[in-house]
């Protein structure tokens, strides 16, 4: 290898994707580009956006005087897969096609590796995934739903979160592996996470579980949901699409943009205030239920993701959960550095990719 690796890492959200260009550890150039209601609406399916997504990303590599021929890896955000370990993971056809299928789930994160992989058959750059939204570290007690045909699933977003968890323990003289939080991501999903020593022994499910977010629904009466999906005015994949996509914020106001939200509600618009409040009302509801689980016994309850950038929804969280522990404030992301540094390490032969299987 090159002494200077360059890594393109991809990192498909719900409404948007973020891409970043790396030299080693360095980041050389970075671009979100956000995706309206209207774009997305046009694919069916999330895997029908793998062009439309990969156009945007040349475009990006293009314009940072890069040819692809010279990337040394192309790294994705790994998707909703069966429960892993954490660390990197080649793409290869065995995760391709669980990615395809959806048979752990559909969420815009399963492009990362769809698209990366794309350059790896064009370019030769090998592809890799790095912490996917699935790692698992649960307690078995928190797998039961009350119905034994429906077992709860750990879906959250652990390289986020992760690398968050971390970076505030070096900022506030705190030791991971003997503290307790609670981790809020605040995105187009919303996870709240139960991190007991460092272990996320337990959290909402970021797809179908836990606050409705800016286009999830998150819980649902389930008695209501039967009835609309038995009254034959709806199929299958609209119903799924009113839950993970048309959900939340997306359902009461239209739009999924905390920038529009934050917006609307300085302007003074009711209906967008109303939203917001109960947005806040149901994280702090979840937050509640994972500071139980830890007995009560919390360093700090840490808010992260690109809604942390969103003041009136952060100020409305914490007026309900300051009583239980201070709380920490990391606006947006570090998924980008956490992705590019797992494939460095497999580049300079630190670690070895994981196979698939």
């Amino acid at each position: 290898m090159s002494s200077i690796a360059k890594i393109l890492v991809i990192n498909p959200g719900s409404t948007s994707t973020k891409i970043g260009l790396f030299e080693n550890e360095k980041l050389i150039g970075a671009k979100k580009i956000l995706h309206s209601t209207e774009e997305l609406d046009k694919y069916p399916n999330i895997i029908d956006q793998v062009d439309f997504r990969r156009a945007a990303i040349i475009d990006f590599v293009n314009e940072m005087n890069v040819a692809p021929s010279e990337l040394s890896a192309v790294v994705g955000r790994g998707g909703l897969v069966k429960p892993l370990a954490g660390g990197t993971y080649k793409v290869n056809e065995a995760l391709k096609e669980d990615l395809r299928s959806g048979a752990y789930g559909e969420h815009a994160s399963n492009l990362g590796a769809l698209i990366a992989d794309t350059f790896t058959k064009e370019y030769g750059a090998p592809s890799f995934i790095v912490d996917p939204v699935i790692v698992d570290e649960w307690n078995d007690i928190a797998r039961y739903s009350g119905l034994k045909e429906i077992p709860r699933t750990c879906v959250w977003h652990a390289l986020n979160i992760r690398a968050v968890l971390r970076q505030s323990c070096k900022d506030l003289s705190l030791d991971l592996h003997k503290e307790n939080f609670v981790a809020v991501h605040l995105g187009g999903g919303i996870t709240v996470a139960s991190i007991e020593n460092g272990r996320c022994i337990d959290n909402t499910n970021g797809l179908i579980e836990g606050p409705f977010s800016p286009e999830r629904a998150g819980d649902i009466p389930p008695t209501p949901l039967v009835d609309l999906c038995f009254s034959g005015k709806y199929t299958k994949s609209q119903i799924k699409k009113m839950l993970v996509g048309k959900g939340g914020m997306v359902s009461y106001l239209g739009t999924s943009n905390l920038i529009e939200l934050e917006e609307r509600v300085f302007k003074g618009d009711k209906a967008y205030i109303e939203i917001l409040k109960a947005m806040a009302y149901q994280v702090a509801k979840s937050i509640g239920s994972c500071v139980s689980v830890l007995k009560g016994k919390v360093s700090r309850i840490i808010i992260t993701g690109g809604g942390a950038h969103c003041k009136p929804l952060v100020d409305e969280i914490s007026s309900y959960v300051k009583c239980f522990a201070p709380i920490h404030c990391v606006p947006g992301e570090d998924e980008l550095s956490a992705l590019a540094l797992g494939g460095l390490r497999v580049l300079r032969g630190e670690e070895k990719a994981m196979d698939y299987k």
